[in-house]
């Protein structure tokens, strides 16, 4: 097989890439860890489960939501329980999965967190864009994703099962 290298033009393009989303997600994490202790991760477990409705959501479907594995989700899930911003359910289909659940506590989280957020994501990002690059980029980001859920279908940390589907 032969190695298809890149072209300079996506080789810039790659480092450009790189280069972006580490540094947003570091500026992300130091706005959250500054304003309420919490690294982006923890933020956006909470912000995930305000969205649900009932504000509660199986673990196996927010791991995948957020791209983690499970492992590292049960990890920071317990670490939001311990703190009284996340309660974990038993499900009631499966015995061995779980629900992670939102308490008030973690609402106000949220809630108290969001604005220094946004406002973080609109200076780090989008006030560097025209309005048509907006586009462009949920474009781009759309096709790519779509593109990679499709070719890694069940090869993905967040979708390997070890038994029978469950709640968690």
């Amino acid at each position: 097989m032969t190695t298809r290298w890149l072209t300079p033009e996506e080789q810039r393009a790659w480092r450009a890439y790189l280069a972006a989303t580490h540094l947003l997600e570091d500026a992300l994490d130091r706005q959250l860890q500054q304003d309420t202790g919490m690294p982006h991760l923890y933020y956006s477990i909470l912000a995930t489960l305000s969205e649900e409705p009932g504000r509660r959501l199986r673990m196996t479907d927010l791991a995948e939501a957020l791209k983690i594995t499970r492992s590292r989700l049960t990890y920071a899930v317990t670490r939001l329980e311990r703190d009284g911003l996340v309660a974990r359910e038993s499900c009631a289909s499966d015995k061995r999965g779980s629900i992670a659940a939102l308490t008030e506590a973690g609402l106000a989280q949220v809630e108290r967190a969001a604005p220094g957020h946004v406002e973080t994501v609109r200076a780090s990002l989008f006030d560097h864009l025209r309005p048509e690059q907006v586009g462009q980029l949920e474009e781009i980001c759309d096709r790519i994703a779509r593109a990679m859920q499709e070719s890694t279908a069940e090869d993905v940390p967040w979708r390997r099962r070890s038994g029978p589907p469950s709640c968690g």
